[in-house]
C-alpha cells in the first residue's frame, strides 16, 4: 500500500476532492466539502485520520496497536491508524469506507441529495 493507492481509491468514491488546505503536506480528502480523511504525504509510513462512529474507533484502538485516537482531530470520533501490516488491505479499506460513510451520513439532506445526483 502507498499514499498514490490511497489517492486512487479515494477519488474513486462519489463526490470527493482532494485539497491541502493546511499547508503544503496534508493532503484532504473531502466528500462534499467535509474531511473524511487526511495524510502527511511526505511522512515514510503510511498514516491516515479517519471519521469513525465512536462505539467503533474504541473497539479498532483495542484492536490494533497501530489505531490511535485522532492526532489533533476530535479523538472521540476520530482515529489516526498507521498501515504498518498489522491488518489487511481488505480490512484498511473498510476503516476509508466506514470514515467516508460516517461523513456522508452527517451531511445535509441538501448535500446528500446532490451527492446521489452525481454519477458514477
Amino acid at each position: 500500500m502507498n499514499i498514490e493507492e490511497i489517492r486512487n481509491y479515494c477519488l474513486s468514491k462519489k463526490g470527493v476532492s482532494e485539497d491541502f488546505p493546511f499547508d503544503e503536506e496534508t493532503l484532504v480528502f473531502k466528500v462534499q466539502g467535509k474531511i473524511f480523511l487526511l495524510t502527511n504525504i511526505n511522512n515514510i509510513e503510511i498514516s491516515v485520520n479517519l471519521k469513525c462512529e465512536p462505539e467503533l474507533a474504541v473497539e479498532l484502538r483495542e484492536r490494533y496497536e497501530s489505531v490511535q485516537p485522532g492526532y489533533h482531530m476530535n479523538k472521540k470520533m476520530w482515529n489516526t491508524v498507521k498501515y504498518n501490516g498489522e491488518f489487511s488491505d481488505k480490512e484498511f479499506y473498510n476503516m476509508i469506507d466506514h470514515s467516508y460513510n460516517e461523513v456522508v451520513k452527517g451531511l445535509t439532506k441538501k448535500l446528500r441529495d446532490a451527492l446521489m445526483e452525481i454519477p458514477s
